[in-house]
């Protein structure tokens, strides 16, 4: 299992999604909350809704922008909080596809695609 992963995700028909065929996902969405933190981190890259890199995992890393705290699971999905953005999101079952239990902390990077 890699340390750090990376996702592109871009906006289909008004909401967040990523593709990973490695893992079998296709427009696998994000929402209740975890859509929130994208907008937010994403605020300063030009045409992100066209797609962006998403850097993500469960130790601290360089230039890292955000750090989620695990606070609870809910039907399958586990609650995060963006502590320094006062955001909760939820991050669906898929989490599952690239930790083998959920993390305590996800520390997360944006970047714009090239």
């Amino acid at each position: 299992m890699n340390a750090l992963m990376v996702l592109s995700p871009y906006k289909y028909e008004g909401k967040w999604v990523f593709d990973d065929a490695s893992v079998g996902l296709v427009r696998e969405p994000f929402v209740f909350g975890a859509d929130t933190m994208i907008d937010r981190v994403v605020a300063n890259i030009p045409d992100a809704e066209d797609g962006f890199v998403l850097l993500f995992s469960a130790t601290p890393f360089p230039q890292f922008m955000a750090h989620l705290e695990w606070q609870r699971e809910e039907y399958g999905g586990n609650w995060y909080l963006w502590r320094e953005q006062e955001i909760e999101g939820w991050l669906c079952p898929a989490l599952f596809k690239y930790f083998e239990a959920a993390p305590r902390d996800v520390y997360v990077r944006v970047e714009e695609k090239r």
